[in-house]
Parts: structure tokens; C-alpha cells; sequence
């Protein structure tokens, strides 16, 4: 299956050091060579970096592994193809607007029926289930909320329990953001760790790079990373249960 990376910070991070140890597991220590993507928020507008070639051998990953493009939400995916052939329309994260906002998604796993979903103003441009189900939320979405809600956490609790829709269909792990709020929803397989002082020095498991965050952080920086395997040793990563969903807001655990 793909694998999936997001960070929310209270201040611009970039995500260099994360994405070099993600970077490896497409082609090179994971078969997750069909594809990755990020995308990246500053304020209502993000930039999105796509390639269907593996990020083990991406030009573009390998630019963005020392281009330190800081941001307080980001949202990245490794692709292991399973529905929809390799090509940059099937790669993600998917990007659609909703309220006035950038809204992006990433989806891991395998949907069974979801031809079957309706969606009404978003419609697919690639042929996966992965962005047939977003088109979907989204729908859900502009049906039940004509308008944006004040309560964001109510608005997530609401996809929560439409993500539990599509999780019956298969395997539906997804990161969602709108470049303010992270949501992290897990069906079989995710992991999150909270970085905030005092920083350590950190080591990746797929290759031989660690950083010390004490020297390139302030006492105030908050930053969680959000990961389908551990990216790095020695750190406490949290594993999520099939069903849970966390909101993640500046950096920290909202719910």
C-alpha cells in the first residue's frame, strides 16, 4: 500500500529532514514506486509538487529534500498502485477547493464499491478510488454545510463519521487539511510523534541522517509529524487505533 506524511507546526517548518527518510521508501527501501506528491500551505494558498516516477529517483524529490520550503501545514504521499495506472492525474495529494479554501487530501488503502459513491460539483480527474472517495467527502460536505461552519471541530467530527462510511468499503487511512486544521484518520496503520523543547537529536531508519533539532529550532517550536511507519529511531511515535482520527491545529493535538 502507499504511504503518508503530514506535519502541522505553530510556526513555517519545512519538512526536509521527514521527507528524506519518506523519499527511500519509493523505490528504494519500500515499493511505493508509482508516484508521490506534496503540498504544501502558506496561507490560503499552497503549492503542490507531483511526479508519478519513483521519489527514490525523482529529480523534483531530490530538489525538495535540501529546498527548505517552510510551511505550518503539510501533506505528503508515496504510491503503490493498486487502482489506477501510474500517471501524474492518479498521484497525490489531491487538491479541491471548498468555501474559498484550498482543501487537500491523501488516501491510503483500498476501496471496495466506490464507483458506487456520488459526488455532485467535484468529480474525479484520474481514475482512482482514493480520489473518487474525496470527491465524495467533499460533497457530503457542501450538502451538509452550505455554508463553512464556526466550529471546525464539529465540521471534522462530521467527516470522522463519513471516513467510518468509507472505511467499511476497505482500508482507509487519510490526512485532510484546509491549510489551517490537520485531520488524521486511521483505519489500520498510522503513526504520530509531538516535537517541542527540549529537542534531541533524531536519527531516520531508511538512511543514514539524523539532525539535531536543538540547533535548528527555537524553545517555542511545536511540531508533530504524522507518518504511516515510524520514520526515525529513538523517538516515542504514537501508533492509532483502526477508527481513530485526530485534529491536529498548529502543532498540537486538538482532539
Amino acid at each position: 500500500m502507499c504511504e503518508l506524511l503530514g506535519m502541522s507546526a505553530n510556526v513555517p517548518t519545512d519538512i526536509c529532514f521527514s521527507f528524506s527518510g519518506l523519499v527511500q521508501r519509493g523505490g528504494k527501501t519500500g515499493p511505493h514506486s508509482d508516484g508521490w506528491g506534496l503540498c504544501f500551505y502558506e496561507g490560503k494558498g499552497c503549492s503542490v509538487f507531483r511526479d508519478p516516477q519513483p521519489s527514490y529517483q525523482s529529480q523534483i524529490a531530490q530538489l525538495l529534500r535540501s529546498y527548505p520550503i517552510k510551511s505550518e501545514v503539510v501533506i505528503g504521499h508515496i504510491r503503490q498502485a493498486n487502482c489506477g495506472e501510474p500517471s501524474l492525474a492518479n498521484t497525490h495529494p489531491f487538491v479541491r477547493e471548498l468555501w474559498g479554501e484550498s482543501w487537500s487530501y491523501a488516501h491510503n488503502g483500498q476501496l471496495k464499491g466506490h464507483l458506487e459513491l456520488p459526488y455532485c460539483v467535484d468529480q474525479p480527474v484520474g481514475d482512482t478510488d482514493s480520489e473518487h472517495a474525496f470527491c465524495y467527502l467533499l460533497g457530503r460536505l457542501r450538502e451538509h454545510y452550505p455554508q463553512k461552519p464556526q466550529d471546525m471541530r464539529e465540521l471534522f467530527s462530521y467527516v470522522a463519521t463519513l471516513a467510518d462510511e468509507l472505511r467499511s468499503l476497505g482500508v482507509f487511512n487519510m490526512l485532510l487539511s484546509n491549510g489551517e486544521y490537520l485531520m488524521v484518520y486511521c483505519s489500520n496503520n498510522l503513526h504520530w510523534l509531538t516535537r517541542r523543547a527540549p529537542f534531541s537529536v533524531a536519527r531516520l531508519i531508511d538512511e543514514d541522517l539524523s539532525i539535531d533539532f536543538a540547533k535548528e529550532t527555537t524553545p517555542d517550536d511545536v511540531v508533530t509529524i504524522i507518518a504511516t511507519q515510524p520514520l526515525t529511531h529513538d523517538e516515542a511515535w504514537h501508533k492509532m487505533e483502526p477508527g481513530q482520527w485526530h485534529l491536529f491545529h498548529k502543532g498540537e493535538l486538538v482532539v
